[in-house]
């Protein structure tokens, strides 16, 4: 029988918040940020270093020159999308160690972190490119 401790202690495993994410990106670097949304979303905003692929994209090929020594940490637009889950179920079928950000890039806004757009890309407020 599983106890309540070892189910929460299974679930940190998989998911990570926007504070840890943060706290992360600030003092370790064996993390990678993947934003699994279509790059029109992405270039409206993003998470600072994050890199972009399509959730539908991810293969083999696609992935091919990525680092499996690291983690990877899937988001799309929050919690209306399941884009997140598609990219992390897609990474971890390719091998790779990876987590889910609980709220995704909505959550990451409302929790005050900075984050990056292309200006020249238009009108933001579209909401989930997955």
């Amino acid at each position: 029988m599983k106890t309540a401790r070892a189910y929460y202690e299974a679930k940190l495993e998989y998911y990570t918040d926007a504070s840890d994410l943060q706290h992360v990106l600030q003092n370790e670097n064996n993390w990678v940020v993947v934003d699994v949304r279509r790059s029109e979303h992405f270039n409206l905003g993003h998470i600072p270093s994050a890199i972009n692929l399509y959730h539908a994209d991810m293969n083999t090929e696609s992935t091919q020159h990525w680092d499996k020594s690291k983690t990877y940490i899937a988001y799309c637009d929050g919690i209306g999308c399941n884009g997140s889950t598609k990219g992390a179920r897609n990474l971890s079928a390719l091998g790779f160690k990876v987590k889910e950000l609980i709220g995704g890039f909505d959550w990451w806004q409302r929790d005050g972190y900075a984050f990056e757009t292309d200006s020249a890309v238009g009108e933001p407020g579209i909401r989930c490119g997955c």
